[in-house]
């Protein structure tokens, strides 16, 4: 018989009660601590003050109203991000599955307007997660993700990670309307697009016209010590996808983009009923008054710096579980010379968290207010899994 709840998932049989910063409480009065954030979703934490006080304020207020009116919360988060980052004008939506399927549309509305409506292909790259809607899936376009799906969203062009002949020729095409990446790829196996990549695909894209689409869903808002992934090699995109730390774990992604970019997108051509609704943006505006602080980030980065040292340690003494520590800022990753589950299974005995990838990659990604001491912990708990590997492959 089928599970009530659809069985999609291959849950760990762990059940939590509440969270506080960087640990959670098992049904069981374990405490774990927690490095995988809802996958980096739950920026601050778990119950974070200023998050809870938004919230309940603002729940004692107005919940929802669509968008058929103006709406306060949405108008000062919009703001905001605006005034932070690149962007002229912001869409919000209730997840990054949902913020690629505007991309998409925002990209190839941009060409049709444009009165060029045969450039909708869009170049995408191996090992990219973009969602699991029609044009995620399509977007990716590996065989896990698509299979019996059929069939696809067409006008993707896969090409491999890493592979620039293929992307210099492929970008001649006069088809190709956008190239949409991840500046690191989360579930692909944190694998970090290098800063000179980027600027090289943005020189590419202002020299064929292409859209320039970042997916920063997983890897912005703070995850790499700056505010978007994007910025430490100095470019910027003309669309971008956000979601998971932005709403600090309540539901809430948004499209950015430039007034360019967006110029097909007027009145009735997309909407959301619940995006940008006041619980969210209040949120929403939480997080980023906290994150988009030039002295937080520091404080990433420091963080970020202390963890990494300390997981090359811990990749140094078990070589033949570790195989190299990767990533950006708080967005890391241990490629595993076991496999990668047997790690993570380790750790949820020894109450850790943390997140499987592929290429055999554990993710580790911690609230961003992670304390030093929390730093420290992690990396014994993760010790003491790799030790228990061992022993168990002996």
């Amino acid at each position: 018989m089928i599970p009530t709840v659809l069985p999609t998932y291959n849950r760990a049989p762990l059940s939590f009660e509440r969270g506080a910063g960087s640990w959670l409480e098992a049904s069981d009065g374990r405490r774990f601590l927690d490095l995988g954030a809802g996958i980096a979703v739950n920026a601050l934490g778990h119950a974070h003050p200023a998050l809870v006080a938004a919230l309940t304020e603002q729940a004692g207020k107005i919940w929802h109203l669509s968008n058929l009116y103006e709406i306060p919360q949405q108008q000062a988060l919009a703001d905001a991000l605006v005034e932070q980052t690149f962007a002229d004008t912001v869409f919000f939506t209730n997840s990054g599955t949902e913020a690629c399927e505007l991309a998409v549309k925002m990209a190839r509305k941009y060409w049709y307007e444009k009165g060029q409506p045969e450039r909708v292909k869009i170049i995408t790259f191996s090992g990219s997660f973009h969602g699991r809607s029609a044009a995620g899936i399509a977007a990716a376009g590996s065989e896990k993700m698509t299979k019996g799906f059929g069939p696809l969203l067409p006008g993707f062009v896969h090409l491999e990670f890493g592979d620039h002949d293929a992307l210099t020729a492929a970008m001649q095409d006069p088809e190709v309307g956008a190239v949409l990446v991840e500046p690191v790829q989360g579930e692909g196996g944190i694998r970090v697009v290098p800063d000179q990549c980027l600027k090289g695909l943005r020189d590419l894209c202002d020299q064929t016209g292409a859209l320039m689409i970042l997916d920063e869903v997983q890897c912005g808002v703070g995850r790499t010590g700056k505010l978007f992934g994007h910025e430490w090699a100095g470019i910027t995109p003309d669309i971008m996808m956000v979601a998971k730390g932005i709403g600090g774990g309540f539901p809430l992604g948004a499209v950015l983009a430039t007034e360019t970019a967006a110029s097909g997108m007027i009145a009735g051509t997309h909407g959301s009923t619940y995006g940008g609704n006041p619980l969210a943006c209040a949120v929403g505006s939480a997080v980023m008054g906290i994150v988009g602080d030039d002295a937080f980030l520091a404080e990433v980065n420091r963080k970020a710096g202390l963890f990494r040292q300390r997981l090359e340690g811990l990749v140094a003494a078990h070589p033949d579980v570790f195989e190299e520590v990767r990533g950006s800022g708080l967005m890391l990753g241990l490629k595993c010379r076991v496999p990668n589950i047997d790690v993570v299974n380790a750790g949820y005995d020894a109450e850790l968290l943390t997140v499987p990838a592929a290429d055999n990659v554990i993710r580790l990604l911690p609230a961003l207010n992670i304390e030093d001491a929390d730093i420290a912990e992690a990396v014994n708990r993760l010790d003491k899994a790799a030790t228990a590997v061992k022993v168990d492959a002996a």
